[in-house]
């Protein structure tokens, strides 16, 4: 049966973990170690990875840290950064994770989403789509390299043309939200829901218990996933790794 999920988003910059706001300022929050230890005694539904160097510095997945954090974890794992190969996407799968997340590949090469879910199959696939407001009217635009480069692409078509290929999920992230902790853009992905019918995980901005709720009772069955809220506490952002209780997040409407 068919349920949302509460997901941690972990990135990794210089092999800590951090939290940036709109993408810049990476603030350190830890050891990515540590945290999925804390998650996995939380029976965390799913944990998302994203090495957020690893495409900026032109490389590959860090295949050492990817075994570290798939044998610790006892949660699906997604893994994020630097894969721009069906080879790549296979051994991480091998390594223990259950779904390797796309970005600025996917963009520059579709057909790679489309060898990538054949070799370790669609369902294991994820198309993470970062979105920023640009221009004076405000304008969605899909950004790559950590929000820095400009693609032209609107990200309604971006996400109709990887669900025709063929994907598992797609992630929307706004990046005019992140870090922010004022809530989601649900503009942002109701006008993705709308056009598609692949599972959906949005991102960017939840702050509160309430933000996931107000998600979850307006698109229904998502993964509503977060970053500042399961690292920080209180307005001064203390680091604290937490999650949330979910039986009052799922209620009826």
């Amino acid at each position: 049966m068919l349920r949302s999920r509460i997901i941690p988003c972990l990135l990794v910059h210089n092999k800590g973990l951090v939290k940036t706001v709109n993408f810049k300022d990476p603030k350190y929050v830890g050891d990515p170690i540590n945290a999925v230890k804390i998650f996995n005694e939380k029976e965390v539904d799913e944990l998302i990875v994203l090495d957020i160097d690893a495409t900026v510095e032109k490389r590959g997945p860090n295949f050492q840290m990817i075994k570290n954090l798939a044998t610790e974890c006892r949660m699906p794992l997604c893994y994020g950064g630097g894969v721009t190969s069906p080879e790549q996407a296979k051994k991480i799968i091998k390594l223990g994770a259950e779904k390797v997340a796309l970005s600025s590949a996917a963009i520059e090469n579709p057909e790679l989403v489309k060898s990538i879910g054949e070799e370790v199959g669609v369902q294991s696939v994820v198309i993470i789509i970062d979105v920023k407001k640009k221009g004076f009217f405000g304008k969605y635009e899909v950004f790559t390299h950590n929000g820095k480069k400009s693609t032209g692409l609107n990200p309604i078509d971006f996400a109709e043309e990887m669900e025709a290929i063929g994907v598992g999920e797609i992630v929307i992230n706004s990046i005019d939200q992140e870090g922010t902790m004022k809530g989601y853009d649900l503009k942002l992905f109701e006008s993705i829901r709308k056009k598609t019918s692949v599972p959906l995980t949005i991102m960017g901005g939840a702050g509160s218990a309430d933000h996931i709720k107000e998600a979850l009772n307006k698109f229904g069955i998502i993964g509503a996933a977060a970053g500042s809220l399961f690292v920080f506490k209180g307005k001064y952002r203390a680091v604290l790794i937490q999650y949330l209780n979910k039986a009052q997040l799922f209620t009826q409407k």
